[in-house]
């Protein structure tokens, strides 16, 4: 996706589900969500939705997790 979306702007109906069809194969194959929203003109909360809304299976957070040591 080459075009930036304008901030503020609804996107609804077929424009979101052209969207979600554009973003989730890249969301699946490793960019993070943080990436497309800064892409795309979006914030990421915006971005969050429409992968979810699209049932796209979304990866943790990452990081280090804490277990405890044997």
């Amino acid at each position: 996706m080459s075009r930036t979306l304008a901030r503020g702007t609804r996107v609804t109906g077929a424009e979101r589900t052209r969207l979600a069809a554009e973003l989730a194969p890249r969301y699946a194959s490793g960019e993070s969500i943080r990436d497309l929203a800064a892409e795309t003109g979006r914030s990421y909360g915006f971005i969050y939705n429409v992968l979810k809304e699209a049932g796209v299976p979304l990866r943790g957070r990452g990081g280090n997790t804490r277990r405890k040591k044997d």
